[in-house]
């Protein structure tokens, strides 16, 4: 549980934050790649948690995955369509403390103007002060999704019999955010 003192407003700083993916490629090794905070707020209210709430929006034209033509395939219809729609966004409809440090976020996830509700555990990793004097906050966690109920149903058949891309993705969040003054 995080402390009382931190009941406030926050800006979640995107030069401190991660959300990244992680998908199995040729079933073999695991793709890493993270897209861009466009935007993020989140309410913490530690007398209430069920009070709080998070906010973000992704910007999917910067998806990274450290090769320069995977992410232009990334962009395009086959899988996030950045033309179509450039953001991804969620926004949280409910938190439950569930013990120690542990938070479970849920809310309603959109890709590619597909919307699904995912719960997402998220554990709190501590409080500083810093060099600004600014309080900052940190969480760290993951959630689990299908890409087909988002309509991300490209793929290519192996030799092998198996598929070039898992339809698993693993969604992960490290995110640093700043009390509002």
């Amino acid at each position: 549980m995080y402390p009382d003192d931190l009941t406030g407003t926050y800006t979640i700083d995107p030069a401190h934050s991660r959300f990244g993916f992680v998908a199995r490629h040729a079933m073999v090794t695991k793709v890493r790649g993270s897209i861009p905070l466009t935007e993020g707020t989140a309410v913490l209210d530690a007398g209430d948690p069920a009070a709080s709430s998070v906010r973000v929006v992704l910007d999917v034209t910067g998806i990274r995955t450290g090769d320069h033509n995977r992410d232009a395939h990334l962009r395009t219809g086959d899988f996030l369509d950045a033309d179509g729609h450039p953001s991804i966004t969620f926004g949280s409809t409910g938190v439950e403390h569930v013990g120690g440090d542990r938070f479970e976020v849920t809310g309603e996830l959109t890709m590619r103007g597909v919307s699904r509700p995912v719960t997402i555990l998220l554990e709190y990793t501590g409080t500083a002060v810093d060099a600004q004097g600014m309080t900052r906050v940190g969480f760290e966690g993951t959630t689990v999704i299908n890409r087909r109920d988002f309509g991300i149903t490209y793929n290519a058949v192996l030799e092998t019999g198996g598929v070039m891309i898992s339809e698993r993705i693993t969604l992960e969040f490290d995110l640093s955010a700043v009390r509002n003054t």
